[in-house]
């Protein structure tokens, strides 16, 4: 008997392979038939006009702590994602061993994340890695699993001397550490040395003041573990790769003996020199052995900015003062006209930089307001409303945000519609996306929860692939959970065949897509978050059972907590030699 038939669907299987029409049957969370059967069913599912696709696999999210509160990792499921991996930039909830307050605040300011909801949404009494593992299992409506982060190991063995260089002993400590985080299941690594990447109290976080020789000799841990890999940040992935960057990240490969990956290349069709320099940085990883992905996001994940957290805001010359400011002082402050004049003026200096682009506050759009008497500005662009009212636009923008108690979503440039691409841009999309050097991903799913809502990567991609034809569906479908199924070594997961693990979505190529980010307050302590559902996306199904529906959470927990040599295989590198 078979628990699940699912019936004249379209099959994509994952691996580029044309489409075709069969039947899926399913026993025990496990294909065990594609294609004609006459075994009966206690369940049938009719998928006429719909496609049957592998589940999509997001490599970078942040859901450490939200599935502890919100099992479903909501809402990347709604998009068809049925595995995600967290631990990412460096930043892991364990190992915590007394630090537990450090690390809840540092991700509360790097990821994020509402300091009420991870106060009030977690316990904080783990200490291992093992142990804070341990929580989630059985627990969870997707595959999860997760990289120990840097900043956390360095913070457990250094404490508060973690903003130095750590001596062999510490190095040889935080390797112990890592060690047995990954015996207990960890994937692998992950670090950071990106700039913008701040604790709780603005300074670097600990992973920033580490030594290329630590990098090295952490790296190098994960050699004796099966099925593990690498991931990190660095300051030339938000502009170039240096050549000492370069030179690091081969001896990191090398020295772990896996593929590492970064996050994240943004694609510019008019200016492609960029994108091409950061891929070469992978030739020249691999002319020396070593392997480099760079994850890359197939459409625009336009922020949100709020003067109720600051975040970006906060980097424009002399408005650090005032965004720092409690909230009711802030609106005081933002309300006088002579600390206006001065946060204008700081907007417009040189020394903005690459933030002078949002002095244009004509071009500001009202994304999201708040108060009922405002909310018709919703959507509208604060020049068009300025003009209306008479007002300089940045005296209306500060006018709205006031009278909205700070909450006001506003987009930068939310005004200019991006004409169409045209076939040049779309051929540079499709090179990129496709390339061996490159994985579609980077969502950022679970963090930065005022600013975006990164978990629509999946469907924006089948969006585009239905109204440019940038790429084949088989293609796109490929890239969403075969090919970073294989970076990451997963066992039977990433494409449909008999043997494979059941984890499905079906979805109605004519309408798949995504809907608007709206503010849902359903975060404990009452937080706020950005959330956007998807379009046309029917049934998701994890190790052959039902978590989404008709397009709504089911409310069933069949994930399977991912550990590493036991859910993942060694991915090999071309140039290290033959290990575990």
């Amino acid at each position: 008997m078979i628990d699940l038939l699912i019936r004249n669907g379209t099959v994509i299987d994952g691996t580029g392979a044309p489409r075709w029409r069969a039947d899926i049957g399913v026993r025990g969370g496990v294909i065990v038939s594609v294609g004609p059967t006459d075994e009966p069913a206690t369940r049938v599912v009719d998928a006429d006009g719909l496609v049957v696709a592998p589940g999509f696999v997001d490599l970078h999210t942040h859901y450490d702590a939200q599935l502890f509160w919100d099992p479903t990792a909501s809402p990347s499921p709604l998009h068809g994602v049925t595995t995600v991996f967290g631990g990412n930039c460096g930043f892991s909830l364990a190992p915590a061993e007394g630090h537990a307050d450090y690390l809840m605040r540092m991700m509360a300011r790097v990821e994020g994340m509402p300091l009420e909801a991870l106060e009030a949404g977690l316990s904080w009494d783990w200490a291992s890695f093992g142990d804070w593992l341990d929580r989630l299992d059985g627990h969870t409506a997707v595959n999860a699993g997760f990289l120990v982060g840097h900043s956390a190991l360095r913070r457990v063995v250094m404490g508060e001397g973690g903003a130095a260089e750590a001596s062999p002993v510490q190095i040889a400590e935080m390797q112990r550490l890592l060690a047995g985080a990954l015996a207990a299941g960890a994937l692998g690594f992950s670090t950071s040395t990106a700039p913008t990447h701040n604790d709780a109290e603005g300074a670097p976080v600990p992973s920033r003041f580490a030594s290329t020789d630590e990098l090295i000799a952490l790296a190098g841990v994960l050699a004796s573990h099966r099925g593990t890999t690498v991931e990190l940040i660095l300051a030339g992935c938000l502009s170039t790769f240096s050549d000492a960057e370069i030179d690091l990240i081969t001896s990191v490969s090398l020295a772990a003996r896996r593929p590492v990956n970064w996050n994240v290349l943004g694609v510019n069709p008019a200016d492609p020199a960029r994108h091409e320099h950061q891929l070469a940085a992978s030739d020249a990883v691999a002319a020396r052995g070593g392997r480099l992905v760079a994850l890359t996001l197939p459409h625009s994940s336009g922020i949100r900015l709020s003067f109720l957290t600051g975040f970006v805001l906060d980097g424009l010359p002399g408005w650090r003062p005032v965004m720092g400011l409690p909230p009711d002082d802030r609106m005081v402050a933002l309300a006088d006209p002579v600390i206006r004049a001065q946060l204008a003026a700081g907007a417009r200096s040189p020394e903005a930089g690459v933030l002078a682009g949002l002095a244009r506050w004509e071009h500001v759009q009202f994304a999201e307001v708040f108060a009922p008497s405002l909310r018709h500005l919703t959507g509208r662009a604060v020049g068009e409303v300025a003009a209306e009212a008479g007002k300089d636009p940045f005296d209306l923008l500060l006018d709205v945000v006031v009278a909205d108690g700070l909450r006001t979503g506003l987009k930068p440039g939310g005004a200019v519609v991006p004409a169409p691409p045209t076939e040049t841009e779309l051929a540079v999309r499709r090179d990129v996306w496709t390339d061996p050097r490159t994985a579609i991903g980077g969502s950022d799913a679970g963090a930065h929860l005022d600013m975006m809502c990164g978990a629509v990567y999946s469907t924006a991609l089948l969006a585009q692939v239905r109204e440019t034809g940038v790429l084949t569906l088989e293609e796109a479908v490929h890239e969403l959970s075969d090919v970073p199924a294989r970076l990451y070594g997963l066992k039977g997961r990433g494409t449909i065949a008999a043997g494979r693990a059941a984890d499905l979505v079906l979805f109605d190529p004519d309408t798949v897509g995504f809907g608007s980010e709206h503010t849902r307050a359903d975060l404990p302590g009452g937080a706020s978050r950005l959330y956007a559902e998807a379009t046309g996306v029917d049934r998701v199904l994890v190790n052959g059972v039902e978590i989404v529906a008709e397009g709504s959470f089911t409310g069933a927990v069949p994930g399977t907590l991912l550990r590493s040599g036991t859910d993942t295989e060694t991915v090999p590198v071309p140039g290290t030699p033959s290990v575990v």
